[in-house]
C-alpha cells in the first residue's frame, strides 16, 4: 500500500492531523496499534484547557489559545464530515484554590502571562462568595477560584470515534492493530509492521504518542517522551451540580462527574491505586461537599505523554527530511490546531504557522 503521508497514531493527535490533510487534497494512512496500545486518547479528562498553559513560554499559550478558539467551527466541521455530533462546550472553567495565598500566587502568575500576551488572557479573580453565586456547590474550604473564559471541555472518545469515522469518509485508510517495526528509506518511506504489513510513503509523521520514544531514533528523532500516570474517578449520573469544569472535577452532559486527575511518575504502569483515587475524593470533596453522597461507578488510570518541559515537540527530521515528529500531553485542547493549521507546516505552506520554539533539540539530548 503506499500513501503520501503515513501517520504513525491512531490517537486523537494522529488522527487529527490526518483528517487536515485529507481535507487538502492529500493521500493518507493511519497506522494504529489498536486497543492493545497505550493511549492516552481513550483515557483523556476531556479540558479543552488554556490556563496555566505557556506561563514560562508565551508562544505556547498563543498556540494553545489558537486552537481553543477554533475548537467550536472544527467541532460543528468534524461533526458534519463524521455524520455524528461532536459535543464541546466552552463557557470558561476553573482553577480551584484551597487558600488566599495559593489563589495570590496563582492570579500573579497570570497577570505577567497576560502582559507578556498584550493583555489577550481573559481571566477572572472570584473569592469565595464570588465563586459559590457561579457554583453553588463549592464548598466552605475552597478560598476561590480563577475562572478563565477560553477554557471548556469535550467527549474525548466522542471525539474520537468522529474522527475516525472523518478520516475514513474521508478516503483515508485507518490500519488497527498494527505496530511499525522497521523503517527504510529509498526515495518513499518504506514502513515494515511486525505482521508482515509493508506501506510505502512520501512522508511520514510520527505522532504515535509515548510510541514515539522507541520509534524516533529510526527517523532521527530523540523524541524524548515519558509517561506520566493520571487516575480518574466517575460517579453516578446526577442532575446538574457543576456549571463549568475544573481541574478536580467536570460534569459531563449525561449526568455524571468525572473527578481527577493524579500526576504521578511511575513509569508505564497504568493501573489504580487506593492512595491515588482516595486523594482525589478527598479534593472532589473539600471542594463540592454534596460528592460526598454520590455513588462511584468506576476509575482508571492513563498515560500522559509528557517530554521534559512539558511542551509539545513539533520537528522535521534533518537525518530523514519527510518525516516529522508530532507530539504533546494536551492533545483535547490542541486538535482543532492540528486539523486546521498543522497540515500547513507540513507542507511548508505560505500559512504555515512558526513552530522553531517547540524543535525538540531545545532539549539539546544526542539522538540515542
Amino acid at each position: 500500500m503506499d500513501s503520501e503521508y503515513a501517520i504513525i497514531g491512531g490517537g486523537v493527535v494522529g488522527l487529527s492531523v490526518a483528517w487536515g490533510l485529507l481535507l487538502r487534497g492529500r493521500r493518507v494512512i493511519v497506522i494504529d496499534g489498536g486497543d492493545g496500545a497505550l493511549s492516552a486518547s481513550r483515557g483523556n479528562f476531556g479540558l479543552i484547557w488554556v490556563q496555566g498553559k505557556g506561563l514560562n513560554e508565551p508562544r505556547y499559550a498563543r498556540w494553545t489559545q489558537r486552537s481553543a478558539a477554533a475548537w467550536p467551527g472544527f467541532a460543528a466541521d468534524l461533526a458534519e464530515a463524521a455524520g455524528r455530533p461532536v459535543w464541546v462546550e466552552q463557557k470558561g472553567g476553573y482553577d480551584i484554590q484551597f487558600s488566599e495565598e495559593g489563589l495570590e500566587a496563582t492570579a500573579a502568575r497570570y497577570e505577567g502571562l497576560k502582559a507578556a500576551l498584550g493583555g489577550d488572557y481573559p481571566f477572572e479573580i472570584l473569592d469565595h462568595a464570588a465563586l459559590r453565586r457561579e457554583e453553588p456547590a463549592t464548598g466552605p474550604r475552597v478560598a476561590g477560584a480563577i475562572l478563565h473564559r477560553q477554557d471548556g471541555h469535550a467527549d474525548p472518545l466522542g471525539l474520537l470515534a468522529a474522527l475516525n469515522e472523518a478520516v475514513r469518509r474521508a478516503g483515508g485508510s485507518v490500519l488497527t492493530g498494527r505496530q511499525v517495526a522497521g523503517v527504510t528509506r529509498d526515495g518513499a518511506f518504506r514502513l515494515t509492521c511486525a505482521d508482515g504489513t509493508v506501506l510505502e510513503a512520501g512522508r511520514v509523521v510520527l505522532a504515535a504518542g509515548l510510541g514515539a520514544a522507541r520509534l524516533g531514533p529510526a527517523f532521527g528523532f530523540r523524541a524524548p517522551v515519558r509517561p506520566q500516570r493520571g487516575q480518574v474517578l466517575i460517579t453516578e449520573k446526577l442532575p446538574r451540580l457543576l456549571n463549568r469544569p475544573s481541574v478536580i472535577a467536570r460534569q459531563v452532559p449525561e449526568g455524571g462527574i468525572q473527578i481527577g486527575a493524579t500526576n504521578e511518575e511511575v513509569g508505564f504502569d497504568d493501573g489504580v491505586t487506593r492512595p491515588g483515587l482516595a486523594r482525589l475524593a478527598a479534593d472532589a470533596v473539600a471542594a463540592f461537599p454534596a460528592l460526598a453522597r454520590v455513588q462511584l461507578l468506576r476509575s482508571w488510570g492513563a498515560l500522559r505523554v509528557m517530554t521534559p518541559d512539558g511542551l509539545p515537540v513539533y520537528q522535521e527530521s534533518a537525518a530523514m527530511p519527510g518525516a516529522f515528529l508530532v507530539t504533546c500531553h494536551s492533545g483535547i485542547t490542541l486538535a482543532a490546531a492540528h486539523a486546521q493549521v498543522l497540515p500547513d507546516w507540513l507542507e511548508g505552506t505560505d500559512a504555515a504557522p512558526n513552530l522553531e520554539v517547540f524543535r525538540e533539540d531545545r532539549f539539546n539530548l544526542p539522538v540515542a
